[in-house]
């Protein structure tokens, strides 16, 4: 018989994203003040799951050296201290070079022309975090499968036709960092399908609307997957074919880069995503939605049809998701993101009463408490 369990589900983009290899791990060594901020957000909601979006690395599994330095010396550290003695560092698309140039160039060159958008190996890529035993040995994950594989995939198009030549698309990956299911094995014996991704933004597009494409159908991967009648023509990095298997208990979670009613993109993907019952219907768009109050201190430059209390960006947007299947009971949820005169602050406006990106993240931690 499985016991009730209660845990904390989160999704965060730290926004540990920098210019150069090797910047974020001297910074972490150095103790600069954003990671300390971010420890302390972390440490305030406590999640038992984190995924971290824009965690930079050497993009390989192995490397996890200023994860670990993180997780000992940021998020272990003082009275609210919190240990994730469970990690997994993702690999990566981003900043791994094409063979070719993607957009009709001589030669290639990042990071216009990396499988996913970087200008080194690692970049924007991202990481998970557990109490619970992550269990490797069963992880899917879908970062070589072709975008051009994807039945009636929404490929990018010119007046001439296909913006990717047939050269290009025989080598580009749909997901520009990645799409990982790695289950979780949680206390009472039950296994939860972690659903991670982080799609490219729909921004710095010409007419073809290249990047919105991506983003739809990045998305429309793991509306697949968790369809198994609609997923059976996906094959994972290990040649296993196929979606997941039905009345798994899964969340999908990440900065999805999209917006079901503002912004840029096209919104019927995590519209129709949102509203598919396989989800958790008061997470994604009832009672349970995730929320704050902080946000409606925001002015963004551009009217907005979404509500504030929604916001996951600092844009006025909603960005960041932590969506539960149907068959998993929501309790609880939330968007991090205290008013200007409440405690912790600090760690999100400025002086000024400004958002402050440089004090955290332009995103904000989305949580949701599940009984499992």
């Amino acid at each position: 018989m499985t016991l009730p369990l209660t845990i904390r589900v989160a999704t965060f983009n730290v926004s540990f994203s920098r210019p150069q290899p090797g910047q974020l791990a001297a910074e972490l060594a150095a103790g600069y003040r954003q990671p300390q901020h971010i420890a302390r957000i972390l440490q305030h909601i406590r999640p038992d799951i984190v995924l971290l979006n824009e965690f930079d690395h050497q993009g390989n599994a192995q490397d996890d050296d200023h994860l670990q330095l993180f997780c000992q010396d940021y998020l272990a550290k003082g009275e609210q201290g919190i240990d994730y003695p469970y990690r997994y560092l993702v690999p990566t698309n981003t900043g791994i070079l094409a063979p070719l140039s993607l957009h009709g160039q001589e030669s290639p060159r990042l990071p216009a022309d990396g499988l996913g958008f970087g200008t080194f190996h690692g970049q924007y890529a991202f990481a998970l975090l557990s109490r619970f035993p992550l269990l490797a040995e069963q992880l899917r994950s879908f970062r070589h499968f072709l975008w051009q594989d994807m039945p009636n995939a929404r490929l990018p198009q010119t007046s001439q036709g296909s913006y990717y030549g047939a050269d290009v698309l025989n080598i580009l990956p749909l997901s520009s960092k990645s799409h990982i299911d790695l289950p979780v094995a949680l206390p009472n014996g039950r296994v939860l399908h972690l659903l991670a991704c982080h799609p490219t933004p729909p921004i710095d597009e010409g007419a073809e609307r290249r990047n919105s494409c991506r983003n739809y159908d990045e998305l429309r991967l793991w509306h697949d997957y968790v369809r198994p009648e609609r997923g059976h023509y996906l094959i994972d990095d290990n040649g296993v074919q196929g979606g997941l298997m039905a009345q798994a208990d899964f969340i999908i979670l990440g900065d999805l880069n999209a917006d079901p009613q503002d912004g840029d993109g096209f919104r019927e993907g995590i519209q129709g995503l949102l509203a598919d019952p396989v989800l958790n219907r008061e997470v994604a768009l009832g009672r349970l939605r995730p929320a704050s109050r902080g946000s409606f201190a925001l002015k963004p430059r551009s009217a907005r049809l979404g509500s504030p209390k929604h916001w996951t960006h600092t844009q006025g947007l909603r960005l960041d998701y932590v969506l539960p299947s149907a068959n998993l009971k929501a309790l609880a949820s939330g968007v991090y993101w205290p008013a200007r005169n409440k405690a912790n602050a600090e760690l999100f406006w400025n002086k000024r009463g400004w958002p402050d990106r440089q004090a955290s993240s332009d995103h904000r931690l989305v949580w949701v408490d599940l009984a499992c």
